[in-house]
């Protein structure tokens, strides 16, 4: 489960893992009564209405189709695994893999150096400023043929993307031509991340497999 935040408009969002949404929503009918109300909206959206009139709104990460039972539906339709594309970028450092459900299937992870700043001024500054340009413009590049060669063999099975890092570095690696594809899938995220390391990118299913609830108690109204 993601932390907690506060919501804009009241209340507070969180993530809830597929798994455990069952026994979340269980406690939920315990803190604040029986669900009197559990409806879908044209979008996807579900909102169920507590007996105390908390209200708790989910939105599955890769949709789903409304059935008879909502509630039973949408919960189904979370914890089915789906192939799922990752790319994380950074400066000097990216990562790529693709999971089904929880397992990574596939992955890359590399580096490149792009120099730091420098205090100097002047003409130097100007030559580091574009040394560095041209750096992350390999970056970028690099991290465009690593996604090319690790990502696109598996884009026939992949229903989404999800990205995380640096999110202009990302935007700029899927520009490339040859990453049409993924870059037209739906796209989950951004991913809250620090360096994209191998440990890093096992971490990412638990957010974007999350789905996203927005619960808002009566004393949020008040």
């Amino acid at each position: 489960m993601t932390a907690p935040r506060p919501a804009a408009g009241g209340g507070r969002v969180l993530g809830v893992a597929p798994e455990r949404l069952d026994r979340w929503l269980d406690g939920v009918a315990q803190r604040h009564g029986a669900f009197t109300d559990v409806r879908a909206d044209d979008a996807g959206v579900l909102t169920v209405t507590c007996q105390d009139g908390t209200t708790v709104t989910l939105t599955a990460p890769y949709g789903w189709t409304p059935g008879p039972a909502p509630l039973t539906a949408f919960t189904a339709a979370a914890r089915v695994p789906r192939c799922t594309a990752v790319l994380l970028v950074r400066r000097g450092r990216w990562a790529v893999g693709v999971f089904d459900g929880l397992e990574l299937v596939v992955s890359k992870v590399d580096a490149r150096q792009v120099q730091g700043r420098t205090a100097a001024g002047g003409w130097s500054q100007q030559r580091f400023a574009r040394r560095r340009g041209h750096q992350t413009d390999a970056v970028v590049s690099h991290a465009a043929d690593t996604a090319a060669r690790v990502l696109l063999p598996h884009a026939g099975d992949v229903v989404a993307l999800a990205t995380g890092g640096d999110k202009g570095l990302a935007a700029e690696v899927l520009t490339d031509p040859r990453l049409r594809r993924l870059a037209d899938l739906p796209r989950l995220g951004p991913l809250d991340v620090g360096e994209p390391t191998k440990a890093v990118l096992l971490t990412t299913p638990a957010q974007f497999r999350a789905v996203r609830v927005h619960i808002v108690e009566p004393t949020d109204r008040a």
